[in-house]
């Protein structure tokens, strides 16, 4: 989804900010000397409806003053805390299903601005075997979710369905055949320098080869799907200006809109 939330909400909190001050300090005043010329100029107290035409505040101006703390509140929540996220793909199966709703931790590797992505508070750096949403290198308006392979300076091959970091195979064992009889797709559990996690492997698809150095400020990215994930594979390196978040847990499951929000498979990302 190339859409850029960030940007309109930015966008839209400052609007109902200025909205906010420009009340705040020329028309609430005006409206207040207004009520006091008014009370003057009759005997006795201003009648109620009279002083509540002259209070009343034009709509746009009640819309922007009421969302404002609303808007600056989720500003804050997604763009220095936490940020939620749908799958879209079966690029990280079996790890994360389509319809996936996750939760972004969007300080673990530093704080950084909305909109630019700029990076104002160092703090940690992303190991191997995270699960970590960045920007797409070729289109950095749309979002990624891959696992981190490489790291600065790793050397990383895949060979016949393996991994190789710095020379050293990443270890596999079957788990599953899907379907059992004629399987078509093999259920793995990697071994990724100590962080275990599972992956799909298809039985007829020929898997790409191939070997890269991960250059400095820069990470590798692959897909749980082994066979069917668009990713460092394929277009590169991602460098460390588009990371957008480690991904640590799925609150929600939706397919589809007219199915129906599944909260019973709560889980942490591994």
């Amino acid at each position: 989804m190339d859409f850029d939330f960030a940007l309109l909400l930015v966008i839209a909190t400052a609007l109902c900010g200025v909205i906010w001050v420009y009340d705040k300090a020329v028309l609430a005043p005006a409206r207040r000397v207004k009520l006091e010329q008014a009370a003057a100029q009759v005997e006795g107290a201003l009648p109620e409806e009279v002083a509540a035409k002259i209070a009343h505040e034009p709509g746009w101006v009640d819309t922007g003053r009421s969302m404002f703390p609303v808007l600056f509140i989720v500003l804050v929540l997604r763009s220095f805390l936490v940020e939620p996220f749908q799958i879209p793909s079966g690029s990280m199966l079996p790890t994360l299903q389509i319809g996936d709703f996750i939760l972004v931790n969007k300080y673990h590797y530093g704080i950084r601005l909305p909109v630019t992505n700029t990076k104002v508070v160092e703090l940690n750096t992303p190991e191997r075997g995270d699960v970590v949403v960045f920007r797409y290198p070729k289109q950095p308006n749309i979002n990624y979710i891959k696992r981190v392979v490489g790291l600065p300076g790793d050397r990383v091959a895949y060979i016949d369905k393996t991994l190789y970091i710095n020379g050293e195979a990443q270890s596999q064992e079957l788990l599953a055949q899907l379907p059992p009889r004629r399987p078509e797709r093999l259920v793995m559990q990697e071994n990724l320098s100590g962080v275990p996690h599972q992956i799909y492997r298809d039985v007829m698809r020929k898997g790409i080869v191939g070997e890269w150095v991960v250059p400095e400020g820069h990470y590798f990215m692959v897909g749980d799907n082994r066979d069917n994930s668009n990713d460092s594979r394929y277009w590169g390196f991602v460098s460390e200006d588009l990371l957008v978040g480690k991904a640590f847990a799925v609150w929600m499951h939706w397919p589809s809109l007219f199915s129906i929000p599944d909260f019973g498979d709560v889980r942490q990302i591994n």
